[in-house]
């Protein structure tokens, strides 16, 4: 089943960023994530505004394959630099359909 990682990140040291933009998409795709979107364009149309300068959506096969990202010894210092240089707010969810009523969606 896909899972979906979205990254809400409020930048409060730019210094990772170059470094990290450069080198993080190989290592997701290492482990079949591929990136749908990594975007500052954030637009708020209900709700509250977002306070995220960027927000990525990465879809990845299964919660196997994310968490090998995660945990990849190739990922750790660009990950502490993020989190350094950051306030990120990380989530997952799959692919599924809670309500159940969408035909071409697994039931939630």
């Amino acid at each position: 089943m896909a899972v979906y990682l979205i990254a809400d990140v409020t930048v409060t040291d730019e210094a990772w960023i170059a470094d990290y933009a450069t080198n993080v998409h190989d290592i997701a795709h290492k482990h079949g994530g591929k990136y749908l979107s990594r975007s500052a364009n954030i637009s708020t149309v209900e709700g509250e505004p977002c306070k995220a300068d960027m927000i990525a959506l990465v879809e990845f096969p299964d919660m196997a394959a994310l968490q090998a990202f995660i945990n990849d010894p190739e990922y750790k210092a660009f990950r502490e630099s993020r989190i350094k240089g950051s306030i990120s707010n990380l989530h997952v969810i799959d692919d599924s359909d809670a309500a159940k009523t969408i035909p071409y969606l697994p039931k939630g």
